[in-house]
């Protein structure tokens, strides 16, 4: 038992019972009992890093998740995720948590990545950064794909937080581990992520039930929903980027 994650995982668990969550997790046997390992997985909402830690507690095991330092400088949830010895990824600086990453996974970790970085606003998958891969790599261990579906119905960018009792259905689904040899391509071992991913995604969608109709925004355009194609949602990060470093460069 840990001090500070065991008991946010059962406050967590008792407030998606009392919202009514209906979370359904498949595949968490592949999740390893003991040892290093990099879960990836893809980013739809706020709280996804709250979800997925859950495919863990059946192998009695705990995910020290990669975050935004901001997160770490909250006044509330700062010291909650270095209470859980979660990773602060500096995103102008990110040697320092590569590393702090690599010895967790070498310490027998299991660690955490979106490797999106940012939140889905398609509800597709969005381009990979290697790093996940690198880290397995580095520290010889699996990674392990995995994937949310309907975290997005919760709270999402660019969509107001719905944390009454929605009753709402989440799926996770982890897949079969990846070897992550050092020796071969990165970027090879990141297409065949991206695949096992792409194929939990869609089988997770498959089974879904059938979203209300005033709920299409959540939604991706491929399934007839009315969230923006993955080229739009492109396009609305990267302006939203570039308000950023404007924003930057008027506070400097």
């Amino acid at each position: 038992m840990e001090p500070v994650y065991t008991p946010v995982i059962w406050i967590a668990r008792t407030l998606f019972a009392a919202q009514g969550l209906k979370i359904t997790i498949s595949g968490a046997e592949n999740i390893p009992t003991s040892g290093g390992a990099v879960l990836v997985s893809n980013h739809l909402s706020y709280f996804d890093f709250a979800y997925a830690g859950l495919v863990a507690i059946p192998s009695k095991r705990l995910v020290r998740f990669m975050a935004k330092d901001d997160v770490f400088r909250h006044k509330i949830s700062g010291p909650l995720m270095r209470g859980m010895h979660h990773i602060p990824v500096d995103r102008t600086a990110g040697a320092a948590s590569f590393r702090e990453a690599v010895s967790a996974l070498k310490a027998g970790e299991i660690v955490g990545v979106f490797p999106e970085a940012t939140i889905s606003r398609s509800f597709e998958l969005k381009a990979f950064k290697s790093g996940a891969v690198r880290m397995a790599q580095a520290a010889a261990v699996p990674v392990l794909p995995m994937i949310i579906w309907g975290s997005q119905r919760v709270w999402t960018k660019g969509h107001p937080k719905r944390l009454g009792r929605t009753n709402v259905p989440i799926t996770l689904s982890v897949g079969e581990s990846i070897v992550a040899e050092r020796q071969v391509d990165a970027d090879k071992i990141n297409l065949q992520l991206r695949a096992a991913m792409t194929d939990l995604l869609h089988a997770a969608q498959e089974a879904y039930p059938a979203v209300p109709s005033n709920e299409l925004k959540y939604l991706p355009a491929r399934l007839g929903g009315a969230a923006p194609t993955l080229e739009e949602a492109t396009a609305l990060d990267e302006e939203e980027a570039a308000r950023r470093a404007a924003r930057r460069g008027l506070a400097g």
